[in-house]
């Protein structure tokens, strides 16, 4: 039996009605489109096309779904035309393989603006026919077991991308099948030691894990038997991307993860489930905390089942999933197990339609999102990532991404509640705005009778807002105000920015150009409408000064300190060779993220500078002994002494304040000085074990927001 006989026996083993004929003919077209053209991995390009086309049987799809699988990339990558195949398959078939294809063809947009129109212009399609996105799996998964014959950076990206958009969208669809194998291919290349860690666990352990299933099966089979129910069970597959991030979450090590022993049991109805719950129970002893019914709340992807992990034959732990079959396909399958071969003119599954409404969303963002990178990054949050279920306070379910807070919540409910939001109560009490909203919370918005959202809430450091939809509606607003406002507000917080890190004789125009506008106007004018953020900027901060002379004698040095790791674990790359002996110069205290330079000094390494700093600016070119450095390598354990200045109106306990935002955020406070003036105000001067520039943005922002603070920046020699 030929690959295409295999096809069409499969599809008809399901669909008796299935035309053959057509299938044949949709063969033949690619075959003859194709010809010529070959993967990767050297095998004729067809094979991609018939490969496509099986998965798609696998998941029971009618007639024109598998037609377009096998026709899928005909248009993207040969002469014959979108058109050409509607004259010849008709409509259905030419919507769905243009709803796949990708924009290629695009000569003006760049390859990233390209892949994410290409992503935006399949969701819209896949709004108006699931079938799209089914096709678009299945030409991912092909993808994905084929894709050791690609170069290691396209794995990679491949690998990312997969995990990011394409299993976390199969897992909102339901189709556990496709999900669980593009998370495993995806860690494969991703993270390949810890996968081949757990796969080789997992292989060790596959005889005696089959013993004991088996043993577990007859046990419970035995006890079903004696209430005369009669169940389905079977071992359940393992799923090594689902150990792995375990492992991770519960800190767990692999024998105290509780599903590595599993069965599945499969009955006829809703109340056998709960029957069988109580005689597994009965008959094994469950373990604490780890019993979720998701048949009366079932996920957002409709997924329905009990679990339950006990103890079970000879003391070892043992997860139980119980179900009904029909809950079973579902789970397996998702939205494709309701869709059923359909009759030209026939109706879709109202079920179905009820179960992907959040399809719905793709179309309301359309105007919402301006362009195609921040809408796909939107779905990454918004859609595809975990939800929470809250409640409005006259008890409407409001569906949210994970981590969402209240300010994302007021955008959800309005645009209008989000921009006058100015507090919240979450479950009858007070609480912070960047509050993390969790399942079953009642929340309610306090609002201004008038006013706007604060620039504050984009700063991605104060984590006030998680959700893309919410961003891009706070950018919205901003970019209704007035142009010239806008830029005396970003002018002032470009200022502020280069004081905090002690960089006041920066060229503005020349940051401007860094970022494409043509002068400082613009510059502050985005930054004012929040078209581009502070910290971008302050990446680039430090790339503009232009060394003028060199260093006669060596600066006082401080060495880097490292939590738990010794000097040599300080890794910086010198013209790209690692493992030299380096310093830090005490004068200006450089950070991972700062641009830097090197001096060779007698008998004590090198010494490294920020490239701003003044011993660098008044003696580089005096001698040949200046070498290039890059923070390639870096551990992420180091610590950096780093002095800041705060000012603040002079009160009891700011220090105290103070301390308690630094301890806040892990980091060491080595040094601290205050002074009081005149004029009612303090000078504190601190000295910190920071990590990174991220790190010291942070703390800044958040000692600013302390009573009586009035600036807090890094202080630069």
């Amino acid at each position: 039996m030929t690959d295409l006989e295999f096809l069409i026996a499969l599809a008809q083993s399901y669909a008796p009605e299935m035309d053959a004929e057509r299938i044949e003919r949709a063969y033949a077209v690619a075959v003859t489109a194709h010809a010529g053209q070959t993967r990767s991995s050297g095998e004729p390009y067809v094979t991609h096309s018939l490969a496509t086309a099986k998965i798609l049987a696998d998941l029971y799809m009618d007639g024109d779904t598998i037609v377009a699988g096998l026709l899928h990339d005909v248009p993207e990558d040969t002469a014959v035309t979108v058109e050409e195949l509607r004259a010849q398959f008709g409509d259905d078939v030419a919507n769905l393989v243009d709803g796949v294809t990708k924009l290629s063809k695009l000569e003006s947009y760049g390859k990233e603006q390209v892949e994410a129109e290409s992503l935006r212009k399949m969701f819209l399609a896949m709004a108006e026919d699931i079938r799209v996105v089914l096709i678009k799996l299945a030409d991912r998964l092909h993808n994905m077991r084929t894709l050791g014959a690609l170069s290691h950076a396209r794995q990679i990206k491949i690998a990312r991308e997969t995990l990011e958009i394409f299993a976390p969208l199969a897992n909102r669809l339901g189709i556990y099948n496709i999900r669980r194998e593009l998370e495993d291919l995806a860690l494969k290349y991703l993270e390949p030691a810890k996968f081949d860690e757990i796969e080789a666990l997992l292989s060790d352990d596959r005889d005696d894990r089959h013993s004991y299933i088996g043993q577990a099966i007859t046990q419970l089979r035995e006890r079903l038997a004696q209430d005369d129910i009669t169940a389905e069970i079977t071992g359940r597959p393992k799923h090594i991307y689902a150990i792995y991030k375990k492992m991770l979450a519960k800190r767990r090590d692999f024998e105290h993860i509780y599903d590595i022993r599993a069965i599945r049991c499969l009955v006829n109805d809703k109340n056998q489930c709960y029957q069988v719950f109580g005689i597994v129970h009965s008959l094994w002893t469950p373990i604490p905390g780890e019993f979720d019914d998701y048949i009366a709340k079932p996920k957002e992807n409709a997924y329905q089942s009990l679990h339950t992990a006990v103890i079970g034959p000879g003391g070892k732990a043992l997860e139980v999933q119980i179900r009904t079959r029909e809950m079973h396909q579902i789970a397996e399958y998702g939205v494709a197990a309701h869709w059923r071969y359909k009759e030209p003119g026939g109706k879709r599954d109202p079920k179905l339609e009820e179960k992907i409404n959040w399809l719905r969303q793709l179309q309301e963002w359309r105007a919402e999102v301006s362009s195609a990178s921040e809408y796909v990054d939107a779905l990454k949050t918004d859609v595809f990532h975990d939800q929470v279920y809250v409640f409005t306070p006259k008890g409407k379910i409001i569906e949210l991404a994970a981590g969402a807070t209240p300010i994302d919540f007021a955008y959800h409910i309005h645009t209008e509640v989000g921009n006058r939001c100015r507090g919240a109560k979450v479950n009858g009490k007070l609480v912070a705005l960047e509050t993390a909203l969790k399942t079953g919370d009642r929340v309610e918005i306090l609002t201004a009778k008038k006013g706007g959202p604060s620039r504050d809430w984009l700063n991605p450091t104060l984590s006030l807002v998680h959700t893309a939809r919410a961003r891009e509606k706070i950018r919205q607003y901003f970019k209704k105000q007035e142009r010239e406002v806008a830029r005396g507000e970003g002018r002032a917080l470009l200022e502020k920015e280069l004081r905090r890190f002690g960089l006041t004789q920066k060229n503005l125009d020349e940051i401007a150009k860094l970022f494409n506008y043509k002068n400082v106007d613009e510059l502050a004018e985005a930054i004012g409408y929040a078209d581009i953020s502070l910290q971008q900027i302050g990446v680039k901060l430090l790339d503009l000064e232009q060394p003028k002379s060199a260093l006669a004698e060596p600066m006082p040095l401080l060495e880097t300190k490292a939590r738990a790791k010794t000097s040599s674990d300080m890794r910086l790359e010198v013209g790209g060779v690692g493992g030299l002996l380096t310093r830090v110069a005490q004068c200006c205290k450089p950070l991972p993220g700062d641009e830097i330079i090197g001096y060779i000094s007698r008998g004590r390494g090198i010494m490294i500078h920020r490239r701003d700093c003044k011993n660098v600016i008044d003696h580089e070119g005096s001698d040949g002994r200046w070498v290039t450095l890059s923070w390639h390598g870096m551990k992420q354990e180091q610590v950096y002494p780093v002095t800041i200045e705060v000012r603040a109106f002079d009160r009891s306990g700011l220090l105290y304040d103070l301390s308690g935002v630094v301890a806040g955020e892990n980091v060491n406070m080595t040094a601290v000085s205050s002074k009081s003036r005149r004029d009612n105000t303090a000078l504190v001067n601190a000295t910190l074990e920071i990590g990174n520039a991220n790190q010291l943005t942070r703390i800044l922002n958040k000692i600013e927001r302390l009573p009586n603070v009035l600036e807090a920046r890094r202080v630069s020699n």
